[in-house]
Parts: structure tokens; sequence; C-alpha cells
């Protein structure tokens, strides 16, 4: 049993803390025993108490007054800060309005506020560091592309690294400068992390076969129509994370994990009790810890290096870890036993899954250890069993919740603009007709299909914010910014991809023409960087194609069994429901009829619960 994390982290800060005092007492001893100045013994108590506090507000407006005449001396602008609601204090205040915003607020609405308020660029002022926001394309081709070198995680890298080694351990997620190298570089080593170990596993040939869809597409909406058979709505979204958690656990680990066995939940507001079988199974506890975990994790970043504080004598989120592993261990053990059986044979071939490949490369201890640097005192038992079941959590969220985050608020605009859902079905029914499943060529061909997912991610996309950087030179290419060496900077995709002034005047409406028309060639084409759903550069994400290729599979295959989706309002938890202050915003928050929000990705709190007619041959 380890340390808490409250009592561990006092422990790391008592240097800073005990340090100015301890200096002020031996400089009093010193006046006394050598000057013979004796100060009242109360001055010398309130001098040795007040200490860290005069230093730390030294130190604060010391460097606003270096950072101003670098500044001067460089022809830059300093970056406008937040001001602080009274009572201010060290940026307290500012981190109570991001968590509440978190909490209970529209995804970024404090950030918007702020940005309306300050510009596309400003900075935050907290208590451990000075954080800039920017909504700038151009930063964030720098970020992600252009100057990627100059942006690592530094020592905020570390900081996000603990915040979320309790949830995700060291993947894709998580990587610190060094070892995101080790995942971006093809190197002579026989073990090749991350990135360069999966991306073959995102070739034509294998996001193409469709059949892995065919399978459990068919599974999903079999449950969508006896359910909806028996008068009650569906949690849409609940079934597409089944339909893309069995999908992506066949594609990645050979193992269907038959999450759709399961059922689907009944609405709360239907007085029907969800059967123990359902609440019990396997992959419904892996995914209420998982989504609690996430929870935690991401209020954890609000809080910065704070954030043990708040879980001080237990970390919270270990135990649902724990249950994590419990569900993922049996796949790796299995995975192991049979790369075992196959040294024995001496057979040499490389796998058919993403966790056959990444087993029979996680062997070496030696190149491990420099894998996970920062981890390697919690390898206590099985090197390569860790990395592997950490590996097998960061692909389990990227091949279940951003798909099912984009299929969730794909069918959310259908349900808002039935004129759009009829011309895509229109498409679909001139490109495969009502039964023929799709072939990854008509699916390039479905022009406005591929429009419409990608207006969903931009209004919605999955992640909403992206990388915490660390900017090391003074200032950013020609900008008349001044950026101070190790500011931390992050950027926002949810606000950029909603600008007025980069999108044009209709950018809050949803139009997927948008993708195909003259607005196409205006706003996109001559700054792509306005458009980063899967991110971009280096670090893009593998799986983009992955992903459009399962959105678009499902999708046809919905709009060829049903028809007429609607919000089904009876079903929806009332705390799930717009609050009727929404209705007085000018953007688009005033349209919602449901409330987003955000952990790792973007979900639909409380569910997404609709109801659609089932497609008669006649109606075709």
């Amino acid at each position: 049993m380890g340390i808490p994390p409250g009592p561990k982290y006092i422990f790391q800060l008592l240097p800073f803390f005990l340090f100015p005092p301890a200096a002020v007492f031996g400089l009093l001893r010193l006046l006394r025993t050598h000057a013979g100045i004796a100060l009242p013994t109360w001055v010398s108590v309130v001098a040795i108490v007040l200490a860290r506090p005069l230093l730390s507000v030294f130190q604060r407006y010391h460097k606003r007054y270096v950072d101003r005449k670098a500044a001067v001396a460089h022809n830059a602008f300093i970056i406008p800060h937040v001001e602080e609601t009274r009572p201010a204090f060290a940026g307290l205040s500012i981190i109570k309005a991001l968590v509440r915003d978190f909490q209970d607020g529209y995804p970024g609405d404090k950030l918007l506020e702020w940005n309306e308020k300050y510009g596309n660029v400003y900075q935050l002022r907290l208590p451990s560091d000075n954080r800039i926001i920017t909504f700038e394309p151009d930063h964030v081709k720098a970020i992600l592309a252009t100057q990627f070198d100059s942006f690592p995680k530094g020592e905020f890298g570390q900081i996000m690294f603990k915040q979320f080694i309790s949830l995700l351990g060291t993947g894709v997620f998580n990587s610190d400068d060094e070892m995101w190298k080790r995942i971006t570089t093809l190197t002579t080593r026989n073990s090749r992390f991350h990135r360069s170990m999966t991306r073959p596993f995102f070739t034509r040939e294998r996001i193409t076969d469709f059949d892995n869809f065919e399978l459990h597409a068919d599974r999903a909406l079999t449950l969508a129509k006896h359910r909806l058979a028996e008068g009650h709505a569906i949690d849409f979204q609940d079934l597409v994370s089944r339909f893309t958690f069995d999908s992506a656990t066949e594609f990645l680990f050979g193992h269907d994990v038959q999450s759709l066995s399961a059922g689907l939940p009944y609405s709360p507001c239907a007085n029907v009790p969800n059967p123990p079988e359902f609440e019990n199974h396997p992959s419904n506890v892996f995914v209420n810890a998982f989504m609690e975990g996430q929870r935690i994790s991401a209020i954890r970043t609000r809080m910065g290096p704070n954030w043990p504080l708040a879980e001080f004598w237990h970390d919270k989120v270990k135990p649902l870890r724990e249950i994590m592993d419990s569900f993922t261990e049996p796949l790796l053990r299995a995975a192991l036993e049979k790369n075992a059986t196959d040294e024995k044979t001496d057979d040499k071939d490389d796998g058919d899954t993403l966790l056959a490949h990444l087993v029979k490369h996680t062997q070496d201890v030696d190149v491990l250890k420099d894998e996970v640097m920062h981890i390697s005192a919690l390898c206590l038992h099985s090197m390569s069993s860790l990395i592997s079941i950490c590996q097998l959590i960061n692909l389990l969220v990227a091949g279940r919740d951003t798909t099912a985050s984009l299929l969730s608020f794909s069918l959310y605009m259908l349900t808002q603009y039935p004129d759009i859902a009829q011309r895509l079905r229109q498409e679909i029914f001139e490109k495969v007709g009502t039964t023929k499943s799709p072939t990854y060529d008509d699916i390039r061909d479905m022009k406005y299909l591929r429009a419409f997912l990608n207006e969903v991610l931009r209004l919605y996309p999955p992640v909403c914010s992206c990388k915490e950087a660390v900017w090391t030179s003074r200032t950013p290419g020609s900008k008349p910014y001044y950026v101070p060496g190790d500011t931390r900077i992050l950027y926002s995709i949810f606000h950029t991809h909603r600008r007025t002034d980069l999108w044009g005047p209709d950018a809050l409406e949803f139009d997927p023409d948008r993708f195909l028309d003259e607005r196409l060639h205006r706003y996109l084409i001559p700054n792509p960087y306005i458009f980063c759903p899967f991110n971009a550069g280096p670090r893009i994400c593998l799986g983009q194609q992955f992903a459009y290729q399962e959105s678009s599979f499902f999708l046809i295959r919905l709009m060829q069994r049903f028809t007429n989706f609607r919000m089904a309002p009876d079903a929806q938890p009332e705390d799930s429901k717009p609050p009727a202050s929404w209705k007085e915003c000018g953007n688009r928050k005033a349209l919602e009829k449901i409330r987003p929000a955000m952990h790792l990705t973007m979900f639909i709190k409380g569910g997404l619960w609709i109801r659609m007619d089932e497609l008669k041959p006649e109606s075709t």
C-alpha cells in the first residue's frame, strides 16, 4: 500500500514551504548572535510565518516586471490576462470557475466568455503557473505541425502524467517528450511503441474489413428494434457505445467482449428496473468504472498540481482502474499464452491482431524500462503485462469513445434536421439501395455522408481541447505576443471550429454543404488548421480513417432500417435537459435539446433518448 496522494504531495512541498521560514530564522539568529540585534519575539514570529507568502508575492510580481521589460525589448505585447472575481487570491477564483463550468456548464463556456472579453489569445494566472489559451489556427498549426518540436510537454507534461497515470498508465494520451519520440520515430530496435506499433493496424486493408462492422451493427440495430417494439425509447448513445466497444475489441484484440449481449438500459423515467444480468455484465462494470475515472481525472486537470489535496487519503481512480484491469487482464493473459506457444513452435507470424503484435514486442524488459521511465517504481510485477494493460485501456478509449461520440451527435443532428436526414438517405439509397451492405468504394463515393460527418465533427469534436505544451522560445514566430519560456499553452478545437471569422457568418449553423460548396474553398482549403477534429501533424489520430469508415457504415445500415428520428423528452432524465437559461443565449447553446459534456471525450449527459420508426419496404 503506497502513501496516500495528499500526504505524499505535502511531503514533496515541504522544502518549498519550509526553506523560506528556515532562512529567515537563520538570519534572525545570525543578527542576534553576531550583530547583537534582537528583534521583539512577535516581530520574529510574524517574519517567519510570512516568509513563504511574501516570497511568493514577490516572485509573482517580479516575474511580471521581468516579462514586461522583456516584451518591450522584443517589441511585443503582453498577452492580456483574465481578471479575477472578488475575493481574488492567486487565481483560485479562476480555478473555481473552470471546475464549475466543467461540472455544470456548456463545454468551454467560461473560455468563450473570456474569449469575448479578452480576444482569441489570453492568459490565466493560476497558483501554480500561467497558462495561455489560444483559439488561433496559426498557433494550432505551429503546436501540432510546423513547430512541433518546440512544444514539448515539459514540466507540465509531468503534472498531466501524474493526473492521468491512475487511469491510463503510459499510453497514447500520456506519453511525454522522450517517450513520444520513441512513439513517432521508426527505429531499428525491435520494440516500437504506441504509434509506430499501432500504425500497421490502421492500413486500408484492415479498416475496410467490414464483416466486423456488419456483425455488430446488425446486433445493435436488432436490439434497438426490439426495445422500440416494446414501446420504450432507446439511449442511442449507449447503443453505439456498445457497438463501437464490441467492434473495437474484435478489431484490436481478436476478442468480442459482447457488450451488446447485456441488452439496453431502460430510461430512468420509465419505472422499469434494469435486470441484474444487465447491471452486473462485465462490460457494463468496465464502462461505468472508466466513465467515473474519466470524470475524476478531468477534474484533476482543472485543479493542476494541487489535485492530491482533493483526494487526500486515497486515490479515487485507483480502485476504478483495478476494475478495468480485471476486465483487460484475461485478454492479455490469453495473448501471452498464445505468444509463448508460438515461440515454442517457432511460429514467426507477427499476429493477426494488434494485441498479438503488441505482446510479441513487449518482452524486452530493458526497453520497457526506458519506455516507462516515470512509472518504473510501480512495475513490481510483469513489466510487459503492465504496459500491455496500459495500452489496452488507451486503445479502448480511442476505439470506443471517439467513434461513439461522433455517432451519438450524428443521430442528434438527424433528429433536429429531418431535411438533412432525408437528403442523406437519398444518397445512401442511390449508392447502395435499401439492403446492400456498403463497400469501401461505396462509402468513398458518398460525398454528402462525408460532409455530414465533418459537420458533426466541426460542431461537436470528440476531443474539444488538446495539447498542453510549453513554449520554449521568447516570441512565437512573428506574432506580436510576448510568451515567456516554459509557459503552458492550450488550444481549444471546440471554439476554433465555431468562430464566425474563420467559418463565415453561419458558423454556428449545422450545414454539411459548407464542406461541398464554395465555402470549402473560401474558408477551409486556404486555412486547413481551422478544422482539426483528429489533431494534425505527428500526433494525428491513427484511427481517423477507421472512425470515418465505422461511423459511415453504421449510419448507412441505420438509414436502411429506420426513419423518422426524433427526441424522446419523456424518457430524458431531468438533469440531462438543457436549463431554461440556455434559451436566452445568443449562440449555438440556445438551440440545444441535450447537454453536451466533456471528460476525455465529448458525450451527451444522461444519454441520447430517441425514438425512430422501422422502415417498411413500401416506404422506400
